[in-house]
């Protein structure tokens, strides 16, 4: 099946007084219509920056330095502001993090969410309104019709982040990339969201990029997997395969990591050290002062990812397509 979206080689790099610091170093991957690709990884491996490239929100003095962008078979990196405005909204749907940087203080919710359906699609003032109306309303806000005219502070937090979500998805965009979605939320409603992620998907064909710290959002969401470290992709793969049987050290870290149900007692593991600094990013593969299968290789050159029988891993020891 063709991509709906394709990334290639894509390098983020900002300079600075003492150099330029690569962010995101030849990230590569697709996403088909119909699809959710989980992407995870420690906090500063960066997710979150890689769906901000895609979009075109990149924090100046921030660029992208290399590489290829394409919906849907069209180039939109290289498109100048005002042309990736219109695509923001209407073809790419996007849920961030923290709900008050998408939510105007000053507007209600309801003209938010009615404001961009109408400059996205061909519908009356009316229709819009009734569109708003069922979209809190599929996103768990309780008396959706009177809640239309709130303003955002009259909401909590995990409130507001289903209003964000509402807001992704009026125009009925083709690819979502949604940050952290369910982060806010309480488990009841975390439910309900990934269910409508998932349904949107599967319905509507439409491409998911989810962006998380939840291992357990991921199996229960995702059809595939990739796992970030300093600024690279290291694993990609089917999500149970890479969660049953992680390939990568650091894959393998993240797992051993997770609470096991009816565990008591035991220490969690832990993978020693943190995530290197833009500005000390070590040679070689980046994982290798924390990883406990390394060997000399692994200090002097950087693996770019193998392909193995059923994912793509960037590690030395797959090099033959065998565990060393």
């Amino acid at each position: 099946m063709s991509a709906l979206l394709e990334v290639s080689h894509l390098s983020v790099t900002f300079p600075t007084r003492r150099g330029t610091l690569t962010a995101l170093d030849d990230i590569s991957f697709a996403i088909a219509p119909g699809e959710v690709l989980g992407v995870v990884g420690e906090s500063g491996a960066g997710k979150s920056l890689t769906g901000a490239a895609i979009i075109g929100l990149l924090e100046p003095p921030g660029r992208i330095a290399a590489g290829e962008i394409r919906l849907e078979g069209s180039r939109i990196d290289n498109l100048p502001q005002e042309a990736l405005r219109r695509i923001r909204g209407r073809r790419i749907g996007a849920i961030f993090q923290d709900p008050l940087t998408s939510l105007n203080p000053l507007y209600t919710i309801g003209r938010q969410i009615t404001q961009t359906i109408l400059t996205h699609l061909s519908v009356s003032p009316r229709e819009a309104r009734e569109r708003a109306i069922a979209l809190l309303a599929e996103v768990g806000i309780p008396a959706a019709e009177a809640r239309l005219d709130h303003y955002p502070h009259q909401f909590s937090g995990g409130m507001r982040q289903r209003v964000v979500i509402a807001l992704a998805l009026c125009a009925q965009p083709r690819l979502i990339i949604a940050d952290e979605t369910t982060t806010a939320l309480d488990v009841s409603i975390q439910a309900q969201i990934i269910a409508l992620l998932k349904r949107l998907a599967s319905e509507h064909r439409t491409a998911v990029m989810l962006i998380t710290h939840d291992m357990g959002v991921i199996a229960e969401t995702a059809q595939r997997v990739a796992v970030m470290y300093a600024g690279r992709i290291v694993e990609v793969g089917g999500v149970r395969d890479v969660l049953k049987e992680p390939r990568h050290p650091y894959t393998a870290g993240l797992m051993r990591s997770i609470p096991r149900v009816g565990a008591t007692g035991q220490k969690l593991a832990q993978i020693d050290g943190a995530m290197p600094r833009l500005n000390a990013i070590p040679a070689g593969c980046a994982f290798h002062p924390r990883c406990p299968d390394r060997f000399d290789r692994c200090d002097r050159e950087r693996p770019d990812l193998i392909q193995t029988p059923d994912r793509l891993t960037a590690c030395w020891l797959y090099e033959h397509g065998e565990f060393r």
